[in-house]
This record gives structure tokens, sequence and C-alpha cells, in this order.
């Protein structure tokens, strides 16, 4: 007995089988979708690379070349960019974009972190750029003399300012510090000191009690020639008080205590006299600066009236005899107007 044979064509189990390789294909699609990929956005220090520098410009008549350097410390005047966007930024002719910096105003010695994101401004003399909120930060209002330094804050305040968001306020600049900057801006900006004129007049007038000493001893000499002469009675009266008076002279035969009398020889030498001495010891110094030869911190100290302190390998210069960080501003003010920038305020031990 035969079976029956099924006669199908043989393009019939091709088909078949692309079906199923077709449906196996869209079954398998979804999942190839569903394997993971790195879309995370940059975070930490990565996200504020790269950092862009651009082509040299020009700005009324003066050829800017943005550069990535570290020791930007300039001063000059902003101006407050209303179109600038939401954060705390500024714009910058040389800076890289973007990078941080410390903004001072020299009118109250308020500084805040701001980051440096547009090139500009791009017309006028004024230097720097402000957002609106880096302007109310920094209490400006309008044209404002500022210190802008390059720093590298931490992640943490990085991330703040990418943010649009603000970071914690600076310490305020002395303001004796400030007045070296106005000066160096602009001198007719910088407040003149009326303290020094003050203290001349009250040393004047210390010698004058002085004067009124010397006109004692002469009114006990006209007492005895006047009773000498006008009643001779009177006159004994002396004689008998001065009869007593010349026997203890032989007492003195501790004569030989004038000794002392070379005492007074050694202070018109002047030993003592040192200005270093009246200083007192402070809780507050301006550490200067630390050098590696003693000559070179020699000469510092030299410069700016410090001390030198070793440290190990290294040679100190420090301005002491300070109370307070105020006491110290004008010391610092001295030591940053003579080069040292990386001077600063600390305790004594």
């Amino acid at each position: 007995m035969r079976l029956p044979v099924n006669h199908q064509p043989a393009g019939f189990g091709l088909l078949a089988v692309a079906t199923v390789i077709s449906v196996g294909g869209l079954l398998a699609a979804p999942l190839l979708a569903r394997e993971p990929v790195a879309t995370a956005l940059p975070s930490g220090p990565a996200a504020d690379y790269p950092m862009v520098l651009g082509a040299p410009f020009v700005v009324a008549g003066v050829t800017y070349t943005p550069a990535d350097t570290m020791n930007i410390d300039q001063v000059g005047y902003a101006v407050v960019e209303p179109d600038a966007g939401a954060g705390i930024s500024i714009a910058h002719r040389t800076l890289p974009l973007p990078s941080y910096v410390e903004i001072t105003s020299l009118r109250t010695g308020r500084t805040i972190l701001a980051r440096a994101e547009r090139r500009g401004p791009l017309a006028g003399p004024d230097l720097f750029g402000l957002s609106p909120a880096a302007a109310a930060q920094l209490g400006a209002n309008g044209r404002t003399p500022v210190r802008v330094r390059r720093v590298n804050p931490p992640e943490v305040e990085r991330a703040l300012l990418r943010d649009h968001q603000t970071a914690p306020v600076r310490m305020d600049t002395p303001m004796p510090l400030v007045g070296v900057l106005l000066r160096k801006l602009d001198p007719a900006l910088a407040p003149p000191p009326p303290a020094a004129p003050v203290s001349a007049p009250v040393a004047a007038a210390a010698p004058v009690p002085v004067a009124d000493k010397p006109a004692s001893p002469p009114a006990k000499a006209p007492v005895s020639p006047a009773n000498a002469g006008s009643h001779p009675k009177p006159a004994a009266q002396p004689t008998i008080a001065v009869a007593p008076q010349p026997k203890p002279t032989p007492k003195p035969a501790t004569a030989p205590k004038p000794e002392p009398k070379p005492k007074p020889e050694l202070k018109p030498k002047g030993e003592p006299k040192p200005k270093a001495e009246p200083r007192p010891a402070g809780k507050v110094v301006v550490q200067v600066g630390a050098f590696s030869t003693p000559e070179r911190a020699q000469a510092a100290a030299r410069q700016v009236g410090g001390s030198v302190v070793p440290s190990g390998k290294f040679y100190r210069v420090r301005i002491t005899g300070f109370a307070t960080p105020a006491e110290a501003g004008g010391a610092l003010a001295k030591a940053k107007g003579a080069g040292y920038s990386d001077a600063r305020i600390q305790r004594a031990d």
C-alpha cells in the first residue's frame, strides 16, 4: 500500500525558512536595542574640557591673544552685560573658556567666584563683562573697578557654577590692599591716608609740661639772698641748719658708687635702640614667601621690613608683631605692592 506523497514545490520550504528567520530577526531587534549605551554626561573636571582659546582678535586697536595662563591677576573696569544669560559668569578677552576666577570689587572689597564662559567685552576700554547674577552677588552697579585672578577651585564649587548656582562668597579683601590695587588702576581713585597727620600734633604737645619744671628751682634761689640782705637775723638761722647737714658728709664713704656713671655712657651708644625690638610679638604674621637661599630671603626681608626664619631647607620671610588680621592689613598691602603676590596673613603659631 502506497502512502500519499506531499508534492509541494521546493520553493515553499525556502519561503518557510525565510519567514522564520525574518520573524526571529524582529524578535531579536528589541533585545539588541536594550543593550546599555554610554549616555552619561561628563562630570568632575572633565566637564570643563575641552577648553577653547580661539584666534587673536583686535579691540580698540589692541590685539588680544587668548592663552592658557594660570597667573592671571588684572585690575580694570567691569560692565554688566544684560544678555549674558543665567549663572555667575564673566566675559574675558584672553582666559580659556571655560575657566574660573575670583572677582574683587575695588569699592567694597567683596570677593566672589565666577566662571569665564565667553569672549568680551568686544568694544570699549573695559576689560571684563559681568552677568547680571554675578553683578548682583558682587554688589556692582554699572561700571565698577574690579580685580580678577584666575584660580583652581574645588570640584564642588565648579559644579555649582556649571549648574548656574552660586558658589560661597570669599573672604573680603582688606581695604588697605584695595587701596593699593586702586592706586595701581588709577592713582586718583586711591583714598588719601588721614591717620598720619593726626598723630603728629599729639607728639608735639607732650614736651610742653617739661618746660614748666625748670621754673621751680629758680624760685628757691631768690628766697635765700632776699632774706640774707634785709634781715641779718634770719640769715643766721640758715647757718644753723647748714651746720648739721655737713656732718653726714663723712658718711659718703660710699662715694665709689659713682661707678654707675659708665652706665649712662652705654645708653648713648644706641645699642638698645634697634627698631626690631620695639615691635611686640603678636598672634598674627604676614607670610611674605619662602626662599631657597638666605641671600634672597635677606633681600626680601629688607625690602618689606620683615625678618628671616629658617625652616628646613627653606628660609621664610615674615612681618611680625600684629595682634589681629586688621592690623596686619597694611603690611600685607606693602608686601603685595612690592611684588610678592603670594603673601598672606596667618597665625604666628
